[in-house]
């Protein structure tokens, strides 16, 4: 490594510029702040369309991600794109957010008489009150930074952090102004971990029909020994010929019956099943499910409808759908 450039030095430089440019950012959560806010929560019918060019297109993509997972239905439109076919993604009732640092984009400027002729609203988020797309929009979101983190002054540094920053201030003032909870956010996410812990019901995870390890009151519990074996679940239900629940037979059931010295070969399920077990319905959301069996310091879990069993799992199979 070299010893004659302090690299750590400039970090940490660029790291007090951009700070610094954060610290202003609190001076323009004013009115037009919530001017935008209402715009989007109240005044916009259908989605919110963001734009930008160069890296304001890339902080633009990033802010329409967030907006659109927290409740605000969004996404990017290329401006360069939108004057060439796209534009016609934006319908009556949507709302544009244009990104320009000047706020003299020519690409997006150009959009502004087609807008404006279909009554789309406009927010702008510029550095410059006095930019044209500041003084064209409906309302103007200000993102003025004392000095870029770039000593050359060019590359866009401290201002697409203080731009990105803005559209995290809208996007989560908006989900708290619209109640948004996170079972809300897991039906926009269900692929992760989070939609899978609450969207994921006992239902979609649970063994039935021949996997479910079921045998009858008056089964030796040496057939029930083979039923567990074969299902692999550590446990059998025991039903009457009604498919009620009577009771439950584990492995654990089976270390203290041999304790007992208990004649596996003669003796019936009922006399050494566990009566009233604990049970759960296939509705319930797994991760309450995973719960219960946590409270209750279980490894299985019947699952009764109507008083009849029509399901069962153990802790694998919580782990292997991701709820662990």
């Amino acid at each position: 490594m070299s010893q004659c450039f302090d690299y750590k030095s400039y970090a940490k430089q660029v790291l007090k510029i951009e700070i610094e440019g954060l610290q202003q950012l609190e001076n323009f959560f004013d009115d037009h702040f919530c001017q935008a806010c209402e715009m989007v929560l109240h005044n916009t019918a259908g989605k919110v369309i963001v734009m930008g060019m160069g890296k304001s297109g890339h902080i633009g993509k990033k802010i329409a991600a967030t907006l659109a997972s927290t409740g605000t239905p969004a996404f990017f439109v290329h401006p360069g794109e939108a004057a060439h076919g796209d534009l016609g993604m934006i319908s009556e009732g949507d709302t544009v957010i244009a990104i320009s640092y000047s706020g003299e984009s020519s690409e997006i400027l150009s959009l502004y008489p087609v807008l404006k002729r279909r009554s789309i609203k406009i927010i702008s988020c510029t550095g410059n009150p006095l930019s044209n797309m500041a003084k064209l929009s409906d309302c103007h979101l200000r993102v003025s930074v004392p000095e870029e983190a770039c000593p050359l002054g060019l590359a866009p540094t401290s201002s697409a952090t203080a731009t990105l920053v803005m559209g995290d201030a809208l996007a989560i003032t908006l989900l708290q102004a619209r109640g948004f909870t996170k079972e809300d956010f897991a039906l926009s996410h269900p692929g992760g971990a989070l939609g899978r812990k609450l969207l994921l019901k006992l239902e979609d995870i649970m063994h039935t029909g021949d996997e479910l390890p079921k045998v009858g009151p008056d089964a030796l519990i040496k057939d029930a020994l083979l039923e567990i074996s074969q299902k692999g679940l550590g446990m059998t239900a025991v039903i009457d010929q009604n498919e009620s629940l009577l009771g439950i037979f584990t492995d654990g059931d089976l270390r203290r019956i041999l304790d007992k010295r208990i004649d596996i070969h003669d003796a019936t399920i009922m006399d050494v099943m566990v009566s009233h077990p604990v049970t759960a319905t296939p509705n319930m959301l797994a991760v309450e499910g995973l719960n219960l069996m946590q409270e209750k310091r279980i490894n299985g879990l019947m699952l009764v409808q109507d008083n009849r069993l029509v399901g069962a799992l153990n802790m694998h199979d919580l782990l292997k759908a991701g709820v662990m």
